[in-house]
């Protein structure tokens, strides 16, 4: 690692000619990271846009551990027919409300309904209450979840509800400790969170995106701002 931070940045002319071979050559649709804290490069709002642009790039997942203005520029004009998937967990509740489609997350392993529940809510768009109540505790539970580094906390749940073998994760991290497990665990097991009505979501906005399995949407029904 401490060689390849030496490493000089590709630039934004380097980004998007590596994501257009990409694209050229893949047979499948592409979905691009964009997580700076480990690429250690942010080539910037407009570079993003135009490889979001590129004819096979679908949508992107931005982990931008704040929302930053690079993220509330990005948020603010998607290129139509592409998506943004959420990848910071903790994170989704807000970006929905900016516009993205939905999330890559890995706390949905745990808590797969309670997501497509958050999803459906804030798309039918006729409860914000509820989609602030449902956002919030998994905001909550995606916090514990990566209380310690990912995926040790949810694979120590996974164990302990016995969906997967062993806990263990590849060094250098160590599974978690006993008490960050029970504690998602708890959140987990929690009631339904005060205020949120049994039952589906119903009704729909008119400018409401369509949700799809695992909080995609169509996009052409997505309302989009115009210049930048």
């Amino acid at each position: 690692m401490a060689d390849l931070a030496g490493r000089p940045d590709p630039g934004t002319a380097g980004v998007l000619a590596h994501f257009t071979r990409l694209a050229q050559t893949t047979p499948v649709p592409l979905i691009v990271y964009h997580v700076p804290r480990r690429t250690g490069c942010s080539p910037g709002v407009d570079c993003l846009w135009a490889v979001l642009e590129l004819p096979g790039v679908i949508g992107m997942k931005p982990s931008p551990e704040v929302i930053d203005e690079e993220t509330v520029r990005l948020m603010g004009d998607i290129p139509s027919g592409r998506s943004i998937l959420v990848g910071d967990d903790a994170l989704l509740q807000p970006l929905v409300a900016m516009g993205a489609g939905g999330g890559a997350t890995a706390s949905a392993h745990l808590a797969t309904d309670r997501f497509v529940e958050f999803l459906a809510s804030a798309v039918a768009g006729v409860d914000p209450a509820r989609t602030r109540v449902l956002g919030h505790a998994l905001a909550a539970l995606s916090s514990a979840l990566f209380r310690e580094p990912n995926p040790t906390v949810i694979k120590g749940v996974l164990r302990a509800r016995g969906r997967i073998p062993t806990a263990d994760v590849r060094l250098p991290p160590l599974p978690a400790h006993r008490a960050s497990v029970e504690h998602a665990e708890q959140l987990l097991t929690e009631p339904r969170p005060s205020g949120v009505p049994d039952g589906p979501v119903t009704g729909r906005r008119p400018d409401a995106p369509r949700c799809r399995p695992g909080g995609r949407t169509t996009e052409e029904d997505r309302p989009h701002s115009v210049g930048r």
